[in-house]
């Protein structure tokens, strides 16, 4: 009998517990969307640069629009690697305006690429996760070039 109300009050506990998480979720969700913050809504989060030829300009750019109610201050953006190199915006982006984040690939690294940005803001998401992907193929020698390297051998 001890352990059935044993069980009974274990299992009252948990309900409790998780009564009270799903509770403390819906306030988190409510104050988020009815503060004053910035909100991103970017054109595309994936940016495609489909297959390129190596050494080719590998600067793009990501648009976004703030459609929140306060602005949005970007304090950092940063690629996955060396390779990836974002740039910001330096002033505040307002409700209703449009701002973009520039990006550079190196280009002269042959293959398919999938890289991150992770952009550090006061936004609703203090930090947003953006994506480059594409191929880079080789550079074709020409005949010429291809004639003295035989040659030099």
């Amino acid at each position: 009998m001890k352990t059935v109300q044993k069980l009974l009050l274990v299992n009252l506990f948990l309900i409790c517990i998780s009564l009270t998480a799903q509770n403390d979720k819906a306030l988190a969700l409510n104050s988020t969307t009815n503060s004053n913050v910035g909100i991103f809504q970017f054109d595309t989060e994936t940016l495609d640069y489909g297959t390129i030829k190596q050494n080719t300009d590998g600067k793009r750019s990501f648009t976004f629009k703030n459609t929140g109610n306060a602005p949005i201050i970007i304090s950092k953006v940063k690629g996955a690697c060396g390779c990836t190199v974002a740039t910001k915006p330096n002033q505040p982006i307002m409700p209703g305006e449009t701002a973009e984040i520039g990006v550079k690939y190196a280009t002269n690294r042959v293959g398919n690429f999938n890289k991150s940005i992770t952009i550090t803001s006061n936004a609703s998401e203090g930090k947003k996760v953006i994506r480059i992907k594409g191929n880079v193929l080789k550079m074709a020698v020409n005949n010429l070039e291809k004639s003295k390297s035989v040659v030099s051998n």
